[in-house]
């Protein structure tokens, strides 16, 4: 599960990165779920694997998370809210 999650933070964090170009803010309504369901993914990671072995896990919910709050910023400023 925290392979899974890292490997789906590291998309979301890149479709971010494409979602910041101006006329490709639209990816932020994609990109926000895309992120959360790999928050979720990361979270039931860190519930079942020991302490000593869930980084990937917690990365993956750093990226994740990461990306949810830039794309929630990003629409926030662009009216997407609207």
């Amino acid at each position: 599960m925290g392979l899974i999650s890292l490997l789906w933070g590291i998309v979301a964090v890149l479709w971010m990165i494409a979602a910041l170009i101006p006329f490709l803010g639209w990816g932020n309504w994609f990109m926000i779920p895309f992120a959360a369901i790999g928050a979720v993914i990361a979270a039931i990671g860190l519930l079942f694997t020991r302490s000593e072995h869930n980084a990937r896990a917690k990365a993956g919910l750093w990226l994740n998370g990461i990306a949810i709050l830039v794309g929630v910023v990003r629409l926030g400023l662009g009216g997407g809210f609207i």
